[in-house]
């Protein structure tokens, strides 16, 4: 059963900016931040126009490594581990572009895995001559040895790297990515995690994982604004890794001795979302990080069993905290599943995330510390209205 929190989102509804009229069960696809962290970046861009050749020249280097600093202790590893990106696609994009991929090679990733994802590594593989290999995970999942036995029993000799994720996109599941990651070491295979639901619903720890690469968005739950996102890359992989817009690259330090030289200078871009990042840290920290999570779970297991109870169908994996966070999928029965979505915004201004996989329809709900359990109830009166 589900047991109330102590957590009171109403006050906190004000700290975000979202229109009132909304019910917003969609945070794990596009954040928003709130209020203090949109603050913050306006107060960074209005320093850039201020002077923007002051601010680009001579502040943004040291600005950009205290970000840096920063965000390298929250998740675990060294600052000259991380590139700041536009979020986990330009990331994992960079990886794609930079892995060595020969003629005969293999990739492996799962079938729980974000369809841009598959995309990439699909074209990357052609453009080599590799192949894309498709590790079909346990269904239901059940325990983690047989999800963890699937994944690499597609794994040959012609592997080289896993493409995994540690929360999935379209089924919300957590996947045990430490224990494969170390099973992949055993075997002299690269990982490379698709983590932008990871970041701050989970803990996170770069230097324990000990994977070659990890993709992040940083405007799901962290609550970052949009545009930021980071690469970070094992030292071992460092030097091979090659932006995926080239430019001028990082001038001021003369000949290139970061591998971060060639993505700090990529063409004059905006820099104060990236800026702000620290403030959606403090944020989250200043509410507690583990109330967030707490609460979080406790809203998607309310919402999966009302959504398993009215759809009838089964559960993708068990109800356990190590296999879902703050989010939570559920299939439903619907012959028009972009209507249905459609349908729960024009009539009732709710927001949900739909999407069709493996040719069944799903739909995941999501929230943060301003949403209210009421509103999972709203979404399921307007589902039984619907039908």
């Amino acid at each position: 059963m589900f047991e109330r929190s102590a957590h009171d989102p109403r006050p906190l509804r004000a700290a975000w900016g979202l229109a009132p009229d909304v019910v917003y069960l969609n945070h794990g696809s596009f954040g928003p931040a709130p209020r203090a962290v949109i603050d913050e970046r306006q107060r960074w861009f209005a320093q850039l126009e201020a002077n923007p050749m002051d601010f680009f020249i001579r502040q943004l280097d040291a600005r950009l490594d205290h970000v840096r600093e920063r965000l390298a202790r929250f998740v675990g590893c060294k600052a000259g581990d991380l590139v700041f990106v536009d979020n986990a696609t330009a990331a994992m994009n960079v990886v794609a572009q930079s892995f060595p991929l020969a003629a005969g090679d293999e990739v492996v990733a799962t079938d729980h895995e974000y369809g841009a994802v598959l995309r990439l590594w699909h074209t990357t593989c052609e453009r080599a001559g590799a192949k894309l290999v498709i590790a079909e995970l346990p269904d239901p999942l059940t325990t983690t040895e047989e999800l963890i036995d699937k994944l690499f029993a597609a794994v040959t000799g012609r592997t080289k790297l896993l493409v995994v994720s540690h929360v999935t996109s379209p089924t919300a599941v957590v996947l045990p990515i430490e224990a494969i990651c170390r099973r992949a070491r055993e075997q002299g295979i690269a990982v490379a995690v698709d983590g932008p639901h990871a970041l701050a619903m989970r803990e996170l720890d770069l230097r324990r994982l000990d994977c070659d690469y990890y993709a992040v968005s940083c405007h799901k739950w962290l609550c970052a604004p949009f545009g930021t996102g980071f690469l970070y890359a094992h030292p071992r992989r460092q030097q091979a890794i090659r932006p995926a817009v080239m430019s001028w690259g990082h001038t001021s330090r003369g000949p290139f001795g970061r591998w971060q030289d060639e993505f700090d200078w990529v063409g004059t871009r905006d820099p104060s979302g990236i800026l702000a990042i620290p403030t959606a840290i403090e944020f989250l920290e200043s509410q507690g990080i583990e109330t967030f999570r707490q609460y979080g779970h406790e809203l998607a297991r309310y919402a999966r069993e009302q959504l398993l109870a009215w759809s009838l169908s089964k559960p993708l994996c068990p109800d356990s905290e190590a296999w879902y966070g703050t989010m939570a999928a559920v299939e439903v029965q619907t012959s028009d599943l972009r209507g249905l979505q459609q349908r729960l915004w024009e009539r009732h201004k709710i927001e949900i995330a739909a999407t069709e996989w493996k040719g069944r329809k799903l739909i995941r709900v999501s929230g943060h510390l301003y949403t209210a359990r009421e509103e999972i109830d709203l979404l399921l009166e307007a589902l039984r209205n619907d039908h």
